[in-house]
C-alpha cells in the first residue's frame, strides 16, 4: 500500500511538473508576432522578401524536417540562431518554451 502512494504521488508530481515546464501556444503566438513574423511569416512559411534579401533558403516552421526537431533545438535557435539568423535577444525565458509551443502549432 505505501508503495502504491508513494508511486502515485510521484506521477503526480512528474506530471504537474512538466504541464509547469511546458509552454504556452497562445502566449508564444504574441511573441511570434512580435520577434518573428517579419521574417518567418505569419503561418511560419518564411517571408520571401528576407530570404531572397539574405539569400537562403528559409524552412516553413511547420514542415515535417522542422517539427522533427526536439524542444530544445528549436529553443537554442531561438537564443543562440543559426546560419544568418541571428540570436533573438528579444524573447527570453519562458517566452522561448511559449514559442516553440506555437510553433509546434505550425505542423501541416
Amino acid at each position: 500500500m505505501k508503495v502504491t502512494t508513494i508511486t502515485r504521488f510521484l506521477l503526480v508530481l512528474a506530471l504537474s511538473i512538466n504541464a509547469w515546464a511546458a509552454g504556452s501556444a497562445k502566449d508564444g503566438q504574441e511573441v511570434y508576432d512580435k520577434a518573428c513574423k517579419s521574417c518567418h511569416g505569419a503561418d511560419g512559411g518564411a517571408n520571401p522578401a528576407i530570404a531572397k534579401l539574405m539569400k537562403v533558403e528559409m524552412r516553413a516552421l511547420g514542415s515535417a524536417e522542422v517539427q522533427a526537431q526536439p524542444d530544445a533545438k528549436i529553443a537554442d535557435i531561438i537564443k543562440s540562431g543559426t546560419g544568418k539568423m541571428k540570436p533573438v535577444s528579444s524573447v527570453s525565458g519562458k517566452q522561448i518554451d511559449d514559442v516553440v509551443a506555437f510553433v509546434r502549432t505550425l505542423k501541416k
